[in-house]
């Protein structure tokens, strides 16, 4: 019988190192749970021999993948891994069941290592730290508050619920995004159909019978020509503009200033901004209540922030963190977070209750950036019908003003 070598802490926090002889690591780490220890560590003495087979059979069971692991699929993995930890399987079986069961992705690729790792004896967090393209900072520091904390199962289903938030409220932006940009897109394909096809017929017309045109109808037909000769411009125009963006957000000036002025648009910052705080909020509270240390939880914080406004603040509430003062000061001086925000900090700081206040936070500003959204796209709505309305107008009347001429000339 195999025998293993395990690393573990008893109830009162203390480490241990021992052997168990055991058939399979699931009933190694069984025994050890008997025994009264977690696991923080399992080894297979003697087990190096048959490191290459094991590697040769992870390497045929992956796939050829390209790009990354989206949110949904590492949401739906998380929960499932919350599940079956809860359930009481051990870390390595509720692995090799995920990733069976897993179609052919960067994800699964990631987790047929991870078991490899965790087999070898590397804890989870250790194995997910090797995998960055599945599993971020966040993600691997949480899961190692869980293991030292001996909460991996409770640690999993917030890390769970954050994931679904996220994924919820990024799923409510998207969703209301899609009408108008699918709406907007329809009819300026219209409008180009009429400029490029139609009105070249009219000018045809009006050529024929020599009118003079009025000032309306010779812009409608200068423009027509425009899209008529250099109709390839329009895809350009959005590209070269989006290019241009890239290029500037390679300097940390460049992404500073369109950052800074992308929160000053109206409505559409107040957005950007709810949404971010809302974000960071929830980030924070989760780290803090898995047990992560308050710095590196900032420095996480700063790094997902998505904006450099943003993280220049959090960079600067980790240096007064640093420095011994409190988080709620720096946030105030900034002036990006609300007085509410900055007040809610500051209560939970002093009452010990950090989390709490950051969650309640963060589930006020989802709500504010669901209600922004609706605002938003009601506005929206009106303001294309009246864009709309104004480019048919315009171009109906250009176009039967010279026609309305036409057959005054022709009954005389």
């Amino acid at each position: 019988m195999p025998t293993y070598k395990f690393e573990g802490m008893d109830t009162n926090g203390t480490e241990v190192k021992d052997t168990v002889d055991a058939a399979n690591e699931e009933e190694a780490q069984q025994k050890v749970k008997a025994m009264g220890y977690f696991v923080t560590k399992l080894t297979a003495l003697g087990a190096k021999g048959g490191k290459k087979g094991k590697k040769k059979a992870a390497k045929s069971r992956k796939s050829f993948t390209i790009g990354g692991v989206s949110q949904k699929m590492l949401m739906i993995f998380t929960r499932q891994l919350s599940t079956l930890q809860d359930a009481g399987l051990p870390v390595l079986r509720s692995l090799r069941i995920l990733e069976k069961q897993m179609k052919p992705s960067v994800l699964k690729n990631g987790l047929i290592d991870v078991v490899e790792d965790v087999e070898s004896g590397m804890t989870l967090s250790e194995a997910f730290a090797r995998q960055p393209k599945c599993f971020d900072r966040l993600y691997v520091n949480m899961v190692k508050a869980g293991e030292a904390g001996g909460a991996l199962e409770v640690i999993l289903k917030r890390l769970a619920e954050f994931k679904e938030k996220s994924e919820s409220l990024k799923k409510k932006i998207i969703g209301a995004i899609v009408y108008p940009a699918v709406v907007i897109m329809v009819a300026v394909g219209i409008l180009i159909f009429i400029m490029v096809f139609i009105i070249p017929k009219f000018k045809k017309i009006f050529d024929e019978f020599n009118l003079q045109l009025p000032w309306m109808t010779k812009v409608l037909i200068q423009a027509s020509d425009w899209m008529a000769k250099y109709w390839y411009w329009i895809p350009i125009f959005p590209i070269a503009f989006w290019l241009l963006l890239k290029l500037i957000r390679l300097s940390k000036t460049g992404s500073y200033v369109l950052d800074w002025l992308t929160l000053l648009i109206p409505i559409v910052g107040g957005l950007v901004k709810k949404t971010i705080i809302a974000r960071t909020m929830r980030t924070l509270g989760t780290l803090v209540s898995s047990g992560v240390p308050i710095l590196e939880a900032l420095s996480i914080v700063r790094d997902t922030a998505s904006n450099a406004v943003f993280e220049k603040m959090f960079q600067r509430v980790l240096e007064s963190i640093r420095e011994g003062d409190s988080i709620a000061e720096p946030m105030k001086k900034s002036r990006l977070m609300e007085p509410m925000v900055c007040n809610m900090v500051e209560v939970g700081e002093e009452t010990g209750d950090l989390d709490t206040m950051l969650y309640k936070v963060a589930d006020f500003y989802d709500e504010e950036v669901d209600n922004t959204v609706k605002s938003l796209i009601s506005l929206l709505e009106p303001i294309m019908i009246v864009f709309l309305g104004g480019a048919i107008g315009f171009i109906v009347i250009a176009l039967f003003l010279p026609l309305i001429k036409l057959l005054e000339g022709l009954s005389k």
